[in-house]
Parts: C-alpha cells; structure tokens; sequence
C-alpha cells in the first residue's frame, strides 16, 4: 500500500509542531520575565513624585477611592490626577521642592507620568471592579500598602497564584464594607464563610478557574 503523505511533508509537519510548542514555551516565559520585576522581586518602583502610601494611607487615613477613582466600577483602578493631588497640595506643603512636578503638570496641562507597580500583560483580563465587588481585599494583592513609604508589589501576580487564590476563593473575601480596610480579618467561622460563598456565589470553581475567566 503506497504511503499516505511524502516523507518530506510529514518531516515539514514534525518540524512546524515543534516550532509551535517552542513558541509557546518562549511567550510563557515571557511573560513570566515582564510579570517579575527585575530590579528584585520586591523593589519599590521610581515614582515622578516621591510618593509615600505610608503617609497618606497609614498615618492621615485616606481612602484608597480617594486617589484611586474608578477602582470600584471599572478594570482599571484610575492614577490620582494632577486635580486630586492639589485638593491637598495647593495650601499643604505646596513649596517643597519634591512637589515640583505636581506644580508643573498644573501649570502645563500635562498628567503627571506615574509608573504602574502592577502591569499586567496584554492577553491577561483583570478587573479591579469585579475583585473589589467579590469582597476581594486591596491588601489581598498589594499586602499592606499602608506600611509602605515607597510602593513595591507584594504578589508576582503570575498564572499560578491567581489560579491559587481562584481555587480557594472563600479564604480570599472578606464582607464589602471590610474591602477597603488594610487589616486581616483573622479566620472567619464557618457561618460567615458559608454567607460569603452564597453572597459572591464562589460555588461555581470551573467558572472561577475556567480559562476564558482571565484570556479573553
């Protein structure tokens, strides 16, 4: 019986599976490289402002909603604009010479360039609105940001710890109004975990890991 395919398109088919698994391997680690900071898993970021969570969050109390407007309702927690930072900073300390850039971006019109301490990459879907109205706490990703003068990320953010918190989801939410808190709750009862798995409807853990829930 003759042979089904040519030993050279069989070879070309071998070759193209290879150079497609190759490929694979080369994007995940990619990513893994972009989603790891270089300069030590746990440097803080350079900032045009020298900006202190610490400070501002720990010690004069601010809301994160405060600075970070659209957290609640879109993907994207929103940078404190130009506008934000002067409800404060047009009377408070506005001659200090680290408030320079705040002065100039009023001046010019031009945002103030913050750098992203968490950047995710391009075919991850992460929403801050979902997590926040899930009961998932700030602290959950960004540890205590209340105790940090310069901000750095406490999570690597990577495939497997996502899927980690997703897979135990019920030991990750906290009640809505503790969102925001920058303390732990301690171990709830089994009552109040149960409340929460009925409230956030956590049961469902295919949907929760299912790979459209963060590729789209």
């Amino acid at each position: 019986m003759p042979q089904a395919f040519h030993p050279t398109t069989i070879l070309t088919t071998k070759l193209l599976i290879i150079a497609a698994l190759v490929g694979v391997v080369t994007v995940i680690l990619l990513a893994e490289w972009r989603m790891t900071p270089q300069a030590g898993r746990y440097a803080a970021v350079v900032q045009p402002i020298l900006f202190s969570h610490k400070h501002h969050v720990g010690d004069v109390g601010l809301d994160c909603r405060y600075c970070h407007t659209s957290v609640e309702k879109s993907a994207f927690a929103g940078m404190p604009t130009t506008q934000i930072c002067l409800t404060c900073h047009s009377q408070l300390f506005k001659d200090a010479p680290m408030l320079a850039p705040l002065h100039a971006s009023a001046a010019s019109g031009k945002p103030i360039a913050w750098t992203r301490v968490h950047d995710l990459p391009d075919f991850a879907y992460f929403s801050h609105a979902i997590h926040v109205s899930k009961g998932v706490a700030c602290i959950e990703c960004h540890g205590r940001i209340d105790q940090m003068p310069l901000t750095m990320r406490k999570a690597p953010l990577d495939m497997q710890w996502c899927i980690q918190c997703h897979s135990h989801a019920s030991q990750h939410v906290r009640p809505l109004g503790e969102v925001f808190r920058m303390t732990d709750m301690g171990k709830l009862s089994p009552q109040d975990v149960a409340e929460l798995n009925r409230l956030y409807h956590l049961q469902d853990k295919r949907r929760l890991t299912d790979c459209s829930t963060c590729h789209r």
